[in-house]
């Protein structure tokens, strides 16, 4: 295990950049693969686990956070993390992309798939709109790129932490149909007119019932990307625009004039036609 820096001689450094710094390698902690992880837990301080295997970088964010009053524990890999969930409640996870072994994007699949109520933050030096879009689909509620100020990281955990409190314990049960689609919540199907299942991914998938719950009615790029991923959009930011476009590929007969997912200039996207539940 590596020795992080104490408090005191992190205080000494700027806590509101938090930068890339040199990599190092942890030892693995083992692990139950099916122990079971703590369960949100009332009348606590939020828990933050930030998942890095820079310690600097880690202890820079354990300050900090710790000094807003929230409790932080930190891992060097996922085995490490799982270990750490396994032991005590963890609220939010701040997860690095780049880990050593499995990566941040596998991580949070494997955690989306354990617990649908778990807050996930990716972090990553890369700020390309496809890689935020590869990022939201593997679970994560939203993703933040290095360098980035701290102050804007705990607003993100905040908008998070939020979207927790608001999320159901279990999807809903009703089916949509509309124009000939069939879209199953509960089970994460799709079925075309001809009962052939389409393969959505997770991100195209939440954008649909997000649409099929609202028929009719024209939601905002930012109320769709709070939807998908709880966090706020920045107008220079494609990845609503490139996941309806992707969608309109599989659902649309000619995607190029869409019929069911329409743009209404300046406002957002709607989903058009009858939808009907059962």
């Amino acid at each position: 295990m590596p020795r992080y820096p104490s408090p005191s001689s992190v205080a000494r450094l700027d806590p509101d950049i938090i930068r890339a710094s040199h990599r190092c390698t942890t030892q693995p902690v083992p692990f139950e693969p099916n122990g079971p992880i703590l369960a949100l837990i009332e009348n606590r301080p939020f828990s933050l686990l930030v998942v890095d295997d820079d310690p600097v970088t880690c202890a820079r964010i354990k300050a900090y956070f710790a000094n807003e009053g929230y409790a932080v524990a930190a891992a060097g890999n996922g085995e490490q993390m799982w270990q750490v969930l396994r032991s005590e409640p963890v609220d939010v996870v701040l997860l690095d992309v780049g880990l050593p072994g499995k990566d941040g994007l596998e991580l949070a699949r494997e955690l989306r798939a354990h617990d649908a109520r778990l807050g996930i933050i990716l972090v990553s030096g890369r700020c390309d709109d496809i890689d935020k879009i590869v990022g939201l689909e593997s679970g994560a509620d939203d993703y933040v790129t290095k360098p980035f100020n701290a102050r804007e990281l705990l607003a993100r955990v905040k908008i998070v932490l939020r979207g927790l409190r608001d999320r159901p314990a279990a999807p809903a049960t009703s089916e949509y149909r509309f124009g000939g689609w069939s879209l199953d919540p509960a089970h994460r199907r799709v079925s075309g007119p001809d009962g052939r299942k389409e393969h959505l991914t997770r991100g195209e998938f939440d954008l649909l019932v997000l649409l099929a719950r609202h028929p009719g009615v024209v939601l905002s790029r930012e109320r769709l990307m709070q939807g998908v991923s709880h966090r706020s959009w920045d107008p220079n930011d494609r990845t609503i625009d490139v996941l309806i476009s992707r969608l309109r590929e599989k659902v649309e007969d000619d995607p190029k004039s869409p019929q069911l997912i329409i743009t209404m200039r300046g406002e957002g996207y709607m989903l058009v036609g009858d939808v009907s539940q059962g």
